[in-house]
């Protein structure tokens, strides 16, 4: 069985100290696993073409022959459609895209970022297994905006009311999360 490996991609305004993705790369490293948890410049006003070149420099350092998880959050998700729209190529087994925002409102401080490429059979090369998690309530993306994504054709969990999946909606320690990366690529019910 090959070695695993993680690479977690935060989103507009960094994860912080409190978030699920620091609480996530603090647990998967105490239990060995390489992680690689890339602070991306300027993540209050980012720039799609600056954060796809750091993206790609922090992908070339992940060790070779292991098995990859991409978990991102929030504007990390538009970051992966983007990086696999231009790089067409297996990256990783699974991807978990937390909390993707509305690829139809513009957001002012990420607006390179916009449009959203779409096009599912990019996520098919980039990896084995594809999961997108949403909310009920997340105010950046109403279900409306999600289905854009749910149409897209992986599988998909939708949570009840937990806002942004973050830390302001209680989102710190998140075992559900832990355990999702940890079973071997297999997608398990939310519970």
């Amino acid at each position: 069985m090959k070695e695993q490996s993680f690479l977690i991609i935060h989103g507009l305004g960094g994860s912080g100290p409190n978030h699920w993705q620091t609480w996530l790369a603090h647990e998967l490293t105490e239990r060995n696993y390489h992680v690689s948890y890339p602070t991306f410049s300027h993540f209050d006003s980012p720039n799609k073409s600056v954060w796809l070149a750091e993206l790609d420099a922090a992908i070339q350092t992940l060790p070779a022959g292991h098995q990859l998880t991409v978990i991102t959050h929030s504007l990390g998700c538009l970051l992966w459609l983007h990086y696999t729209a231009i790089y067409p190529k297996r990256i990783a087994e699974q991807v978990i895209l937390v909390a993707p925002p509305s690829p139809a409102i513009v957001l002012s401080q990420a607006n390179s970022f916009y449009p959203v490429p779409l096009q599912g059979n990019r996520l098919s090369r980039a990896a084995e297994d594809t999961l997108f998690i949403h909310s009920t309530n997340d105010p950046y993306c109403s279900m409306k905006d999600a289905k854009s994504y749910l149409s897209l054709g992986y599988p998909s969990i939708v949570l009840p009311d937990s806002g942004h999946i973050n830390t302001d909606s209680g989102h710190g320690k998140w075992p559900w999360i832990l355990e999702q990366c940890l079973v071997d690529g297999k997608i398990t019910q939310y519970v």
